[in-house]
């Protein structure tokens, strides 16, 4: 490391336990004693950190809307940048093969090396202080999460699920209606190529209705039932 101090000012986190942040940054290269059991532990913190925070954040978002921006950000992409911002790489460890061909550079391996550094704090001070470290380092994909546009309703995103893949969109089909004048209750059934069984909703309006079927399609794709 050119400077433990200055990093642990950018990580805005001080290592108790110094061997861990040696550790955090030593890749499979060096020898036995690298990250990569670190980077498996952090992996699960951090996935439980993220789904915490959009679980908070979100109160009104569906299951599937949570997981497409979890998988935003924890995607590969994007540990890497968070590792660029933090500037990781020239604090790695690395074999002399993997110095010589630019691996301080590489996506996969500075994004590997940003959720060992979660899983080393994890261990050195417990699980507030690593989420602690994860709301910071990660502040930016947080932000721009927290700013994205509402989740959108059942109906549109079960359209644009099938469009994406190429499949033709849902037909609703009102197959019932009753009740008082003044308490209607309207039943609408739905049935697509992908999943071969009738779904059906009754509500209030053939909207609530249509929208009802549209959620137990998309829970029942993301499921791939």
């Amino acid at each position: 490391m050119s400077n433990a101090r200055q990093l642990q000012e950018r990580l805005q986190y001080q290592f108790g336990d110094q061997q861990l942040l040696t550790i955090a940054l030593s890749h499979r290269s060096c020898g036995s004693n690298n990250n990569e059991r670190l980077e498996f532990l952090g992996d699960s913190v951090l996935g439980l950190s993220v789904s915490e925070f959009l679980y908070l954040q979100f109160p009104q978002a569906r299951e599937g809307d949570l997981s497409r921006m979890r998988s935003q950000i924890v995607r590969a992409e994007s540990l890497a940048q968070v590792a660029r911002d933090l500037e990781l790489g020239p604090e790695l460890l690395l074999g002399p093969g993997e110095m010589k061909s630019g691996g301080h550079r590489r996506d996969s391996i500075l994004g590997d090396t940003v959720e060992a550094l979660i899983g080393a704090v994890y261990l050195d001070a417990g699980l507030e202080a690593a989420r602690s470290c994860i709301l910071c380092w990660f502040k930016p994909l947080l932000d721009a999460a927290s700013d994205s546009e509402p989740a959108k309703d059942a109906k549109t995103s079960l359209q644009e699920w099938l469009q994406q893949r190429g499949k033709p969109v849902p037909n609703y089909q009102l197959t019932h209606t009753g009740g008082e004048a003044h308490s209607r209750l309207f039943t609408v059934s739905c049935r697509i190529a992908l999943l071969d069984k009738d779904y059906s909703a009754t509500a209030s309006s053939r909207r609530k209705a249509e929208q009802m079927v549209a959620e137990q399609l998309l829970n029942d794709l993301e499921k791939g039932l």
